[in-house]
């Protein structure tokens, strides 16, 4: 008799500044906020108005790199040229609305980092960091995602080539699992190595996930086909991937298993 396969970590994604560059740690750690620097920084426009990858695809390409000790931030941009600076937050009081869920209150981060960006997508942009710890993820602090869904998703929309789960910026992705088999554990408890999560509701979509996570264009109608076969929830809901709240703090690492309790 076989044992049940046991859904594993298989990737993490994570990235400073909400819309830029994904990063793959081989580890990090959960605290009651997520990953404490996940997300540290978000970006708006000229009033005010959250920017991710839905406006701007290509801000994908700039990677960027946080040093909490230093606290400093730096941007790599695709031609190589490289802003680095203070990210202390002492410029002005910017109220943001996070998807009509909540009012997100944040101060601009002064230096290069706002006339690079602004140059790159030909836009003014700014860039913002919350007054409070983990104010910058969307819904709640943590979104999984089953390689198995991505899968069901390539077969249904009849595509031949893989579908880079990335393109949903999920932070913890999971191998080992049946299709959409994360959607019937909300409620319950799921240990990732030495943390503890409940998973929580289903994660809205939108048009960022039609973007390649390599080049930033749209090459995917991710929406049209997640439509096709799972349908609409409440009406103009696209679900796909859901969220979680951390019980325990911890470490989780690639490869860790992933286990209901």
């Amino acid at each position: 008799m076989y044992a049940p396969f046991v859904p594993t970590v298989s990737r993490l994604c994570v990235t400073p500044v909400k819309g830029l560059a994904l990063h793959e740690p081989d580890a990090v750690h959960l605290s009651e906020h997520g990953v404490a620097e996940n997300r540290r920084f978000f970006l708006v426009d000229s009033v005010g108005f959250l920017v991710s990858g839905i406006d701007h695809g290509p801000l994908c390409l700039v990677r960027a790199e946080y040093d909490p000790e230093r606290d400093s931030l730096s941007l790599a941009f695709p031609d190589g040229t490289l802003v680095e600076g203070n990210a202390a937050a002492e410029g002005e009081t910017v109220e943001t609305d996070f998807y009509g869920d909540r009012i997100v209150r944040s101060r601009v981060v002064e230096g290069p980092f706002a006339e690079a960006l602004s140059s790159f997508v030909g836009k003014q942009l700014r860039l913002v960091r919350p007054e409070r710890l983990g104010d910058g993820c969307d819904i709640q602090p943590v979104t999984l995602l089953s390689d198995a869904s991505v899968e069901e998703l390539r077969r249904r929309a009849g595509h031949e080539e893989p579908v880079d789960g990335r393109r949903f910026r999920m932070l913890v992705h999971l191998g080992d699992c049946e299709a959409h088999e994360e959607d019937t554990w909300e409620g319950r408890l799921l240990s990732l190595g030495e943390a503890l999560v409940r998973v929580g509701g289903p994660v809205p979509r939108c048009a960022t996930t039609t973007r390649s996570p390599e080049t930033g264009v749209r090459d995917f109608d991710t929406l049209r086909a997640i439509k096709a076969y799972r349908g609409l929830r409440a009406g103009k809901k696209i679900d796909f991937g859901v969220y979680g709240t951390v019980e325990r703090t911890g470490t989780v690492r690639v490869g860790d298993p992933a286990e209901l309790q």
